[in-house]
């Protein structure tokens, strides 16, 4: 519907066209922007998915309808929507000038005159009269130079910006609903390696408070099982308070009150997506930001010989016609016919810098949408290059991590034998088991960081997939009510923390 109106709205411009006079100002045409043959970190396994809904190769049906549930309650989305239909009213509504205003309007009036001071043959009259009046008016200012077309050409360009900037709403979302869920399932795990360390260590204990009271070992080996204990046990709750923090921002993000949010795949069971193929070149087509700050410029550009036009005549038309009458009887018969015509001619002569001040402004903000379309150029290029980067990386540290905690587990092992056996202190093990600890907390954040590279990536390559959500901010289920958050009752992988 809402494409539909802008269709509408923008075709209603054509109907003018053979009345335009001259236009001022330049007219907007794209600069060539210098843009690199390949991206830097360009990998040559990339797939053409960027038209489609990525996240689902990610194969989580729950993470499909979370983002689904934020497409169509997520409230920023909900006023960039808004916005636009704001920005929809400002581009009719100046585009109006450029057409004929006609009004009608009616009037009946009864008055009583004063009779003093008046000559005998007049003031005999009756001072009591009625006026009936019915007219059909119009205006109409003949743009000849084209200031009203340069301001609806802004408007056009603003009201297209402001659905970029909707389309740049609706991409952020869906990165970040995948994001915050990667993050979520990621200390989930974090918090399962942290309770089932804790676990381990809390048997240690227990056994050396037996071996302690039974002469076994000494108190110092004690104190050290119970510090390593305690220090895992402590991990618990810092974790247990950012899973709850992370699912209150998801929540937001869905549009609805903090709370709990169901669960799906373990991190370690998502699907790893491919990397989407692009040129630099289509950025300039594919990212929404860089949309947007063309359209600022192209409304900036207008906006220069909309101010230049004030320099010369503005011409007006206007006529009426209608009837009146003092009785309403005679109101439509020939001698009560009214009506008028007239034109007028409105040239500036000394404005004291007015036009040219509003000439320099425009120039000004004309220079800077220049600036920022092509900075917005230069960060999409960086945001590729570091997303690439960052997604080669990680899985190079993920691979090299997955080794480690392999290698400390051997240590482990290994190193509680030596102990068992006589050969090494238990100094030794509790290096062994903490670094493991450790490793395999970093392991599940680097598994994690893996994954959001890929949210990253699709991000900030842009594509024809943010048509594909846009179309999903619409659906509503059949009550009409928007869609719930997934539910899987009976899954205990699917429920959520508590």
């Amino acid at each position: 519907m809402r494409r539909a109106r802008l269709a509408l709205s923008f075709a209603g411009v054509a109907a003018v066209v053979s009345l335009n006079g001259c236009l001022l100002g330049p007219n907007y045409s794209r600069e060539p922007v210098p843009t690199p043959a390949t991206f830097r970190f360009a990998t040559t396994e990339v797939a053409d998915t960027a038209n489609t809904e990525w996240w689902r190769q990610f194969q989580d049906p729950v993470l499909d309808q979370l983002i689904s549930t934020a497409l169509a309650n997520n409230k920023d989305v909900k006023i960039a929507a808004a916005r636009v239909e704001q920005f929809l009213g400002q581009f009719v509504t100046t585009r109006s000038a450029l057409f004929p205003q006609v009004s009608a309007g009616a009037s009946a009036a009864r008055q009583r005159a004063s009779q003093a001071g008046l000559p005998q043959s007049i003031a005999g009259l009756s001072p009591v009269y009625n006026d009936f009046t019915l007219s059909v008016s119009a205006a109409w200012e003949i743009d000849l130079f084209g200031r009203v077309r340069r301001l609806t050409e802004a408007a056009r360009a603003n009201l297209l910006s402001s659905e970029e900037g909707r389309r740049a709403t609706i991409l952020s979302l869906v990165a970040s609903v995948a994001t915050s869920y990667l993050n979520l399932r990621s200390l989930d795990q974090q918090l399962d390696i942290a309770k089932a360390t804790t676990a381990s260590r809390a048997e240690s204990v227990h056994v050396f408070t037996l071996r302690f009271e039974g002469g076994e070992v000494s108190q110092m080996e004690l104190a050290q099982s119970e510090s390593e204990y305690e220090a895992s046990l402590a991990t618990i709750p810092q974790l247990e308070t950012q899973i709850a923090q992370q699912e209150d921002a998801l929540s937001v993000l869905l549009g609805s009150n903090p709370g709990p949010i169901v669960r799906g795949r373990e991190l370690s069971a998502l699907s790893t997506p491919v990397i989407p193929a692009g040129l630099p070149s289509d950025l300039l087509e594919r990212r929404p930001d860089v949309l947007q700050a063309e359209q600022n410029l192209i409304a900036s550009n207008a906006l220069i010989g909309a101010a230049r036009a004030l320099y010369f005549p503005q011409i007006s038309i206007t006529g009426l016609l209608g009837t009146a009458s003092g009785q309403f009887s005679s109101l439509f018969t020939g001698p009560s016919r009214i009506w008028s015509f007239a034109g007028a001619v409105t040239q500036p002569i000394f404005t004291a810098g007015n036009i040219a001040g509003q000439v320099e402004t425009a120039e000004a903000q004309q220079r800077g949408a220049l600036l920022s379309y092509q900075k917005a150029i230069q960060a999409a290029f960086q945001e590729v290059d570091d997303a690439l980067i960052a997604s080669q990386k990680l899985h190079e540290q993920l691979e090299v991590q997955g080794r480690q905690v392999t290698a400390l587990a051997t240590y482990s092992r290994l190193a509680r034998a030596r102990y068992e056996g006589g050969y090494t202190s238990y100094i030794e093990v509790l290096d062994a088991e903490r670094s493991l600890f450790n490793a395999e907390l970093s392991q599940t954040q680097t598994q994690a960081a893996a994954l959001a590279s890929f949210v990253t990536l699709y991000k900030v390559m842009g594509g024809g997939w943010v048509v594909e959500a846009d179309k999903m901010t619409t659906q509503q289920t059949a009550d009409g009510s928007a869609p719930a958050q997934p539910t899987q009752p009976g899954d205990t992988a699917g429920q959520a923390v508590q």
